[in-house]
């Protein structure tokens, strides 16, 4: 009769130990996560509308939302401008004033403190007021730019300056990432600065190889998340598109996302739009996969250790 190996039974008893301690996570991931994707792509085979029993209809959602759906393209433009842009700028701004926060001597947690303060204000309320403040009727951004002498934009309601103006607001709340990057420059060497001061090295050549080297892993987390939260752009579109378009609403009012002409739409309104006002849940599960996809691919390219943010070494 043979005798259980010792050492297997210590490995069993590792495995079953983590797997015990994983378990939370292992929840989550199943119920939060594996569960809703398997559904989405389930469902995105499926004609459903929430009331009768779904029946397949084989690629017939994909088809119409790739192909035919008017709103698909102009969706997902906007929602990759804002990527682009708002993501970039986000980053830039947000690492100059946490440069700016660790040069100041005097009233540095004065400063720190009025540039975060936008963060607590919830998205609904800053968008409502940011909408009001560039009424370009009744705004005094506008009436300070015409006693001035400089054009007036029409802001909100211009499909050109719409979404700058989405912009603007994503950059007035930039204290959160004034934060991580405020964290990240304190915490590089400062035997580093010292030894480059030591060889003549200006600014520009100390951020260079002393700084940026540091905190490229702060910037690559700041990028990748900021990806993930502007590809879920939803909240501040949606309330500014329908504030700047005086539509009152109320119980019963539908009003389609997207205003003026379509230029602040972006593909969660679009998901939405679809799946809870239309009842078109297949075509609304293509569109979640499609801009899990996209978020994905961004999020790879990003996370390459060789031609991405990341260094090999990182």
């Amino acid at each position: 009769m043979n005798r259980p190996d010792p050492a297997r039974r210590v490995r069993l008893r590792r495995r079953l130990r983590t797997a015990g301690f994983l378990s939370p996570w292992l929840a989550g991931f199943g119920v939060f996560f594996a569960y809703p994707l398997a559904a989405t792509v389930y469902f995105s085979f499926m004609h459903y509308n929430q009331i009768r029993p779904p029946t397949f209809v084989g690629l017939r959602n994909w088809s119409y939302v790739l192909e035919r759906m008017p709103l698909f393209g102009p969706a997902l433009w906007n929602t990759l401008w804002l990527v682009v842009v708002m993501v970039t700028l986000r980053v830039v701004f947000g690492l100059g004033i946490g440069l700016l926060a660790t040069r100041v001597k005097l009233g540095k947690g004065l400063l720190r403190t009025l540039f975060y303060l936008p963060c607590l204000v919830p998205p609904v309320a800053a968008t409502v007021a940011f909408v009001f403040l560039l009424n370009p009727g009744t705004g005094p951004v506008n009436g300070i730019l015409s006693a001035l002498g400089l054009p007036s934009p029409g802001w909100f309601t211009d499909p050109a300056w719409a979404k700058p103006s989405l912009v603007l607001l994503s950059l007035w709340g930039i204290g959160d990432l004034m934060v991580v990057f405020l964290a990240a420059l304190l915490d590089v060497p400062r035997e580093q600065y010292e030894a480059a001061e030591l060889d003549g090295a200006g600014p520009l050549a100390t951020f260079r190889y002393v700084t940026w080297p540091s905190i490229t892993p702060v910037v690559t987390f700041a990028v990748v998340t900021g990806v993930v939260q502007t590809m879920q752009y939803y909240t501040q579109a949606l309330v500014a598109g329908r504030m700047a378009s005086g539509v009152s609403i109320g119980p019963g009012t539908v009003v389609q996302p997207g205003y003026p002409d379509h230029s602040t739409l972006t593909v969660p309104q679009l998901v939405y739009s679809l799946g809870f006002q239309n009842f078109n849940t297949g075509a609304a599960c293509v569109l979640s996969l499609v801009l899990f996809a996209l978020a994905m691919s961004v999020t790879a390219l990003l996370m390459r250790r060789r031609g991405g943010l990341l260094r090999a070494e990182d």
